[in-house]
């Protein structure tokens, strides 16, 4: 599980991306914070969080005031910015201080959703260690630029769409039409259209399974999890 610190100087907020980010596979909220203080006090705990999803706008201390500090005490934590602030000179800080992430405010659960998984994406692809050519290493970059699905072919429900990918994402394993349509309650043709919308975007990978007559089942598992 990815350990997660929410900072937000309004509670109601920080409740709101906790919930968010609990709804999201892998990831489990471990705190919350409303000021710099706080959140550099929950830092300074053991287990130090994995990721710091952390707004700008602070009562004592400004978010980027706060990833300087984290740095000067050796936090390693990563950070993800989640702010209104949408100055060019803001977002340029954030990147010359390590953040990995910048979120503009308001946003939803789905675009913290991508976000949390491109992040997930590259911890996954980094847990290998060892050394990593180019090729390797456009790819951890490549990680962090993921996007939403674009939009939806005309006749497709965005309601269908999310059902499948929460399905595909959660499953252990690749699966195929039928078992997804067996776990959203749609047709298998349903769902395999669905599937190849994913694949066709990148998001699900295609997997063959041979049966005793030797003809291949598509199979599609979350492309997170290759």
């Amino acid at each position: 599980m990815i350990e997660v610190l929410v900072v937000d100087d309004d509670t109601r907020v920080a409740r709101i991306n906790a919930a968010y980010v609990a709804k999201v596979p892998g990831f489990r909220v471990t705190g919350q914070a409303h000021s710099a203080a706080e959140a550099l006090r929950r830092l300074a705990a053991r287990p130090c969080p994995d990721l710091v999803l952390l707004d700008h706008h602070l009562p004592d201390e400004t978010g980027l005031a706060v990833v300087r500090e984290m740095r000067r005490l050796g936090h390693e934590a990563d950070v993800i910015m989640v702010t209104a602030a949408r100055d060019v000179a803001t977002v340029r800080a954030a990147m010359r201080h390590g953040a990995l992430q910048y979120l503009v405010k308001p946003f939803g659960f789905a675009g913290l959703r991508v976000k949390l998984e491109a992040y997930a994406e590259l911890r996954r692809a980094l847990d290998g260690g060892g050394e990593a050519g180019q090729a390797a290493v456009d790819r951890f970059f490549g990680a962090l630029s993921a996007s939403a699905e674009p939009g939806l072919p005309q006749g497709h429900s965005p309601g269908t769409a999310e059902r499948v990918r929460e399905v595909l994402m959660r499953a252990e394993g690749p699966l195929s039409a039928q078992e997804t349509a067996d776990r959203t309650g749609v047709s298998r043709q349903t769902a395999q259209r669905y599937l190849k919308l994913l694949e066709r975007a990148g998001r699900a990978r295609l997997t063959l399974r041979y049966g005793d007559a030797g003809r291949p089942e598509h199979r599609y598992v979350w492309a997170a999890r290759v």
